[in-house]
């Protein structure tokens, strides 16, 4: 069961986030944005703080291990591999290559370049959070497992570009999005 952007059934949770032209594609398989904002509340009532994921990366590192890059959030989908995973003033900035040579892979890049996909989402485990007086849930650390690519993103306030996109095209991406995105909130209110 999937409920706001959480997967109760393994305890990872998911938090989506679809930005403006802050995602570049290059040579159909390089990509980089951020795949987390600080400080901007999602569907779910949920806000990154800055700082979020400095331990998770520290250990990671330490670790010799890497962020998974895959696809939809599906483990047994990995498409690639993520070359930079830091945090800077802004948010989770991500940059890697999806892997033509994995069928999934070759299909990612296909969708992404016809702007069927345009949303990022990280997978990771609460380890502190508190709430403010609005209710939102502050995240304050986070164990980073896994940032996705993804068609339906949580963040609706941000938007990917593509170069060389028609903006008629773009204007009906963005519409067909919000509607979903608007039918997604109504179902998490029942």
């Amino acid at each position: 069961m999937t409920t706001k952007g959480t997967k109760m059934e393994s305890g990872l949770e998911t938090k989506f986030c679809r930005l403006g032209e802050e995602l570049v594609v290059s040579d159909g398989t390089v990509i980089a944005g951020y795949a987390s904002l600080f400080g901007a509340c999602d569907q779910g009532g949920d806000v990154v703080q800055r700082g979020a994921y400095a331990d998770s990366l520290g250990r990671l590192r330490a670790e010799g291990r890497q962020v998974k890059m895959l696809w939809q959030h599906d483990p047994a989908r990995p498409i690639g591999i993520w070359d930079e995973v830091h945090e800077d003033a802004r948010g989770l900035h991500v940059k890697g290559r999806i892997l033509e040579s994995v069928e999934q892979g070759r299909e990612a890049a296909a969708l992404i370049a016809a702007g069927a996909i345009d949303g990022l989402s990280i997978g990771y485990r609460t380890r502190r959070a508190a709430r403010n007086d609005k209710g939102q849930r502050l995240l304050t650390e986070l164990e980073l497992w896994e940032v996705s690519l993804v068609t339906f993103p949580m963040l609706p306030s941000a938007r990917v570009g593509q170069k060389g996109e028609a903006p008629e095209a773009e204007t009906a991406w963005r519409e067909l999005a919000a509607a979903f995105d608007a039918a997604r909130l109504e179902l998490t209110r029942d």
